[in-house]
């Protein structure tokens, strides 16, 4: 217990501080390395215990620089701006804040990343909105929402895919779930901001995009071509990393073609990401690259040690039969929601509280597909709406909202609460049928 005190209070020092979060994950590393060696473990087995838990998300890793180069190339390329310029005609001040869920989804869905869909599509939506005079509180709700609509549910997803590796369960199977139970929370989200956006519209236009970009880049329809085939391969369940490598290749033809880059240029993009040669046009645009994935991959890594030093040395081993006993009294879910919470309080970003939470509740959750599907209606979008959590807190800061848009993030208080919900209901009907037998 005192090394998880001790933990805490390097989270809440760098919290206070402003700092970096790797110092206080890797802090804690050394806290729970310690633990083991206290209990009596060498320094090899503790290696291979951290080795172990690394091993864990070996594939996850292995995708963050396929993630980091296709979204360089799709804003190298012209897919992102084609595709963001097409949506940004549609919005109008009346729908704006539905426009914003809206669009954040789409965009966050083919990215497959809540801070690049934030600092591109995001930065947009909210701009836009403030210049038609609505408040940022609303317009910072709806965008975190829809981040995270397509973070939870993209095929290119570094969480969807940390949890299928986790619970050793297929990706485009958990999707199919995920989409089935994101039906009604997204419809009544949809509501809620379409009513929202109403009450609170602003006036104005849409600034023009389209001559925006045409600084940098002439826009093609053609641009489409590597978000189209990342979803049609998608559909057809082809491996998320072909697909992603397949989109990539796609999007090198359109740069030496319509672009006319360099070879140079594009290997500079893969590694470093995409810069505009127009300051205005980068400030919307530039990013992605391999480097923008290593912050990522290391909390990931980190996180992933952690796994293998608790299961080990049984640090968590009396909260998992915490756990498990609150799972009997009332539901795996439940007990899985309750514990994400605080799981999320803790841990300060997204991965960890997933990696808290399966470590967790892994013990009174019998069946693979359903302990995935927990995770993602729990975990996963539970962690951005904490506060201190660079899950919510980086997106709300890149677009310039504050902190108390969290409380207008309806997508992500309604699905957990809806498939509360759904499971009481499903327990006490079964229990009524058990009662009648």
């Amino acid at each position: 217990m005192a090394a998880i005190v001790l933990f805490c209070l390097a989270l809440l020092v760098c919290i206070v501080l402003g700092t970096n979060i790797l110092y206080a994950l890797l802090a804690g590393l050394v806290i729970f390395t310690l633990y083991g060696k206290k209990q009596g473990f060498s320094w090899k087995e503790l290696g291979k215990m951290i080795c172990s838990g690394v091993k864990t998300s070996t594939s996850v890793l292995l995708v963050f620089p396929l993630i980091g180069i296709l979204t360089a190339f799709w804003r190298a390329c012209g897919t992102l701006p084609f595709i963001i310029c097409c949506a940004v005609d549609l919005i109008r001040p009346e729908i704006l804040l539905l426009m914003t869920f809206l669009l954040n989804c789409g965009v966050s869905m083919l990215t497959g990343t809540a801070f690049g869909t934030a600092a591109t599509m995001g930065t947009i939506c909210v701009s836009v909105g403030i210049s038609m005079g609505m408040d940022p509180v609303l317009l910072g709700g709806a965008m975190l929402s829809g981040v995270y609509f397509g973070d939870r549910c993209s095929p290119v997803s570094t969480s969807a895919l940390l949890v299928s590796e986790l619970t050793e369960t297929n990706i485009y199977d958990n999707i199919k779930r995920m989409l089935k139970t994101a039906l009604v929370p997204f419809l009544l989200s949809c509501g809620v901001y379409a009513a929202l956006g109403m009450v609170k519209s602003g006036s104005g236009a849409a600034g023009e995009l389209w001559s925006l970009y045409g600084r940098e880049m002439t826009l093609h329809w053609v641009m489409c071509l590597p978000a189209v085939l990342i979803l049609i391969l998608s559909v057809l369940r082809v491996n998320v990393k072909k697909a992603m490598s397949v989109s990539i290749l796609a999007a090198v033809v359109l740069c030496i073609f319509l672009r006319h880059l360099d070879v140079m240029t594009i290997l500079r993009t893969a590694i470093l990401g995409y810069t505009a040669s127009d300051a205005e046009v980068g400030a919307m645009l530039n990013g992605g690259g391999i480097i923008s994935m290593v912050r990522v991959a290391l909390i990931v890594m980190i996180s992933s040690a952690y796994s293998g030093i608790f299961r080990k040395t049984g640090l968590l081993d009396g909260l998992c039969g915490r756990v498990t006993a609150l799972s009997e009294r009332t539901s795996p879910y439940a007990s899985m929601l309750l514990t994400a919470v605080l799981a999320s309080l803790l841990a300060c970003n997204q991965t960890l509280t997933i990696i808290l939470t399966n470590q967790l509740c892994a013990p009174s959750q019998k069946d693979k597909e359903e302990f995935a599907i927990n995770l993602e209606n729990s975990a996963v979008v539970i962690a951005a709406l904490v506060p201190w959590s660079i899950a919510g807190a980086t997106p709300l800061s890149t677009v310039g909202a504050p902190m108390t848009g969290m409380a207008f993030a309806c997508f992500l208080y309604i699905l957990p609460l809806c498939e509360l919900v759904r499971r009481t209901a499903q327990q006490r009907a079964a229990k009524k049928t058990a009662a009648q037998k």
